[in-house]
Parts: structure tokens; C-alpha cells; sequence
């Protein structure tokens, strides 16, 4: 479509994500086995045809701009991108104050490309979404702003944008992460809250985007200020995202923040589910990302234990030779020796773990080395003393970790 722009904001910090954000941006943090975060939002609107997208880089980019290098590089087709813009700092030497000043400092590309619609999404959610439909409602409805939402439970919401509606879909209240959130009326247990997804008249977003550039009292923010702005003037709508069908797909309206570690972890034992609520292999709406040259995963028995796997996922060019793995994600290259059991885990790849080792509840980083014997998740006090562990009780080594050497 000629006339959309794509902005994506992949620029997050992900403090709540540490360590596993010590190193690299929060939207290029692995998921899934083969994924990245970033690989989600790229692939809505991939899979809409939308194809002219700036996405929008900061905090520790570098292993982003690889991924996105390898994987999402779109060269020879006229009118067709995926462009990483680092920040410019074209306003002065400071980074981005907030999403909307974010945008406000790429404006010139989007007076470049000279679009009727920008739709600027965030680049770190776990979810499904055909930007198509919510470009339909955004017509249909003649409206200057449109924001994505879903129904959220009270004791979630005050981490988001909560938004009132009337009859007709048009926003009549916003308040940004308030204390004590707005149910929904005739449901007193959710809320309506944004999901960061917003699609804008050109016109409209540049003409609020200088204005707000020159207001000193303001955080530069579209939840903070652009959006209760906005809305009184009458135009902005809302987006019912479980509305939106994805072909092929059993279940609708699935998706997850995954800006905490128990989140994350989280998201991944949705994928090990029975009846996944969010599933990677549906041929109608498939997951493009950067897949490396590896051979099939191998499994093998050991000299002294056999080997048992159940409910896992097991990428690429695994070794795994006489160890249990029960309900864990296992990235590119994983290798595990004989003896070892794995269970409720995530390992995001390069990573070698000896025999005999004991492993549970655990995230372990790239390039991480664990030696024979070793035991993490058994005991919480102990691991506390040694390694990082949420509140939740998941364990997790960072990047380059040597354990038990």
C-alpha cells in the first residue's frame, strides 16, 4: 500500500529484561528459539504487504542492526524498505526524549515519503495482528487517530494507557498508567488499554508533533500527551484488537508484554502448551526471521543415560546426547551432555552445558559455558548468592557466563 508508512520504535532500554538486555536493545532480545522481539511487529506488517518501514533504533543496537542486516534486508525493489534509522539527533545531542519526540525526530523522512496514513507500532510484544483491518477501521471511521486495544484485568492495567469508549468506538477518556484504573462498564474486573499501536492522518501526527516539540512543559510522550490532546477533538478511535482474524489461526487476540523476566519466561511456556495460544507454525501467516546456515537439530543416546525430551522446542544445529529436556526452548547450537536434566527453561544458543548438570526455571544467555555437575533452580537462597533470580524464582545467566569453571 503506496500510501502507509511504517514506524516501528526499537528503541527500548528493557531495564526490567536485565541481564538479558545488558548487551543488546530490548527488541532484539531471541525469543522463541529463533526469533527475535523485533521479528513480530516486522512480520504484521510483512504479512499485510505493508512494506515501506523505518524502524527506529537506540540503546544498544548494534546486535539489532545485524539481525535486521541478515534477515530483513529488502534491496531492488522500488518503493519497498525496511530501513534502521540510528538515532539522528538532528534537534541537538540528546537521545529521544520520549516515542512521540522519537517520531518528531524523524520527521523529515516521514515529509520524504510523503504518506496519507503512519502507523507507528512498538517492537516489543509477543503478538499476531493484520495491520490491513486496522487500516480498514481507520478509514471506515474517518478518523485522525486511531489506537489498538484490548481488555486487560484491573490488577495489570495501571502499567498502560487506559482508555474509555462510546457506542461508536470513539475514544471519550485516556489516562496514562493511573493508580487506580477504569473498568470497563458491565465488567468490573478488566479494563480497556492501549497496546501502544497507532495509526495516524499524516497531516494530523506532523501538525501535533510540532506543537508538541515546542511545548517545555511536556515529556514528548504519545500516552502522556499527544494522545489526551487529541482525543477531545473528536476524531480519535479505537481498535477492538480482538476483532482482527488472522487466517489459519484457531484462537484470536492473543498477546503479551514480555518486559519483565517472569513475562518472558512466561510467553515461553504459552508456546510449550497443548493448545498453544500463540503458534508458530501457521503456513498462512508465516514468521520470517534471519535463519542461520545450520544442520538439523541431533539427538542421540548416551553411554550411560538414554535420552528423554518432552513438550520442547529444539532449533537448529542442537547436539543433545543422553539428557532429559522436558518443557524448554532450546536456541540454535545448544549443545547438552549426557545426564543432564533441563526442565521449565529457556536457553537462547551457543551455549554448552556439561554432563550431569541440573537445570531448572532457568533463562541462560548466549555463549554461555556450564560445567559438568553443575545445579541451577534446585535452591533459590544459593542461587541468589551466585546469580540473577526474579522475584518469581527464574534464574537467569547472562551473556558470556562461565558457571562452575
Amino acid at each position: 500500500m503506496a500510501g502507509v508508512l511504517g514506524m516501528i520504535l526499537a528503541g527500548g532500554e528493557g531495564s526490567r529484561l536485565r541481564p538479558l538486555t545488558d548487551s543488546r536493545s530490548k527488541p532484539a532480545v531471541p525469543f522463541g528459539g529463533s526469533y527475535r522481539l523485533i521479528d513480530f511487529a516486522l512480520n504484521n506488517f510483512l504479512n499485510a504487504d505493508l512494506m515501506r518501514i523505518f524502524v527506529l533504533t537506540q540503546f544498544k543496537s548494534q546486535s539489532l542492526y545485524v539481525h535486521m542486516k541478515k534477515g530483513w534486508n529488502v534491496s531492488g525493489i522500488t518503493g519497498r524498505f525496511i530501513d534502521p534509522i540510528p538515532a539522528q539527533m538532528r534537534m541537538g545531542k540528546r537521545w529521544y526524549d520520549g516515542t512521540a519526540d522519537a517520531i518528531y525526530q524523524n520527521i523529515r523522512f516521514i515529509e520524504l515519503e510523503s504518506p496519507d496514513q503512519v502507523c507507528i507500532f512498538g517492537s516489543d510484544h509477543i503478538y499476531k495482528m493484520d495491520v490491513k483491518q486496522m487500516l480498514d477501521f481507520h478509514h471506515a471511521h474517518e478518523a485522525d487517530l486511531t489506537v489498538s486495544a484490548l481488555r486487560m484485568p484491573i490488577s495489570e492495567a495501571s502499567a498502560f494507557g487506559v482508555i474509555e469508549v462510546d457506542q461508536n468506538g470513539r475514544m471519550i477518556g485516556f489516562e496514562e498508567k493511573p493508580a487506580n484504573p477504569k473498568a470497563i462498564p458491565g465488567d468490573p474486573e478488566h479494563a480497556l488499554v492501549s497496546m501502544g499501536n497507532y495509526i495516524f492522518e499524516t497531516g494530523v501526527l506532523c501538525k501535533e508533533l510540532e506543537e508538541d516539540a515546542m511545548n517545555e512543559s511536556s515529556s514528548h510522550d504519545f500516552g502522556k500527551d499527544i494522545i489526551p490532546k487529541l482525543f477531545p477533538q473528536g476524531k480519535v478511535y479505537v481498535y477492538d484488537f480482538t476483532t482482527n482474524i488472522i487466517p489459519g489461526e484457531k484462537t484470536a487476540g492473543y498477546w503479551r508484554d514480555v518486559g519483565t523476566i517472569e513475562s518472558y519466561w512466561q510467553a515461553h511456556m504459552d508456546l510449550l502448551s497443548e493448545d498453544a495460544p500463540f503458534s508458530l507454525y501457521n503456513r498462512q501467516w508465516q514468521l520470517h526471521t534471519y535463519y542461520p546456515p545450520l544442520p538439523p537439530a541431533t539427538v542421540l543416546d548416551g553411554d550411560n543415560c538414554k535420552v528423554d525430551i518432552n513438550n520442547c522446542m529444539i532449533s537448529a544445529g542442537s547436539y543433545i546426547r543422553g539428557a532429559r529436556v522436558y518443557k524448554s526452548v532450546l536456541g540454535f547450537r545448544t549443545n547438552v551432555d549426557h545426564c543432564t536434566t533441563i526442565s521449565e527453561s529457556i536457553i537462547l544458543g551457543d551455549v554448552k552445558i556439561g554432563a550431569n548438570c541440573s537445570i531448572r526455571r532457568a533463562i541462560i544467555d548466549k555463549n554461555v559455558q556450564i560445567a559438568p555437575g553443575t545445579v541451577i533452580g534446585e535452591n533459590p537462597e544459593e542461587d541468589r548468592k551466585k546469580y540473577h533470580v526474579s522475584d518469581e524464582g527464574i534464574v537467569v545467566i547472562p551473556k558470556g557466563a562461565k558457571i562452575g569453571y
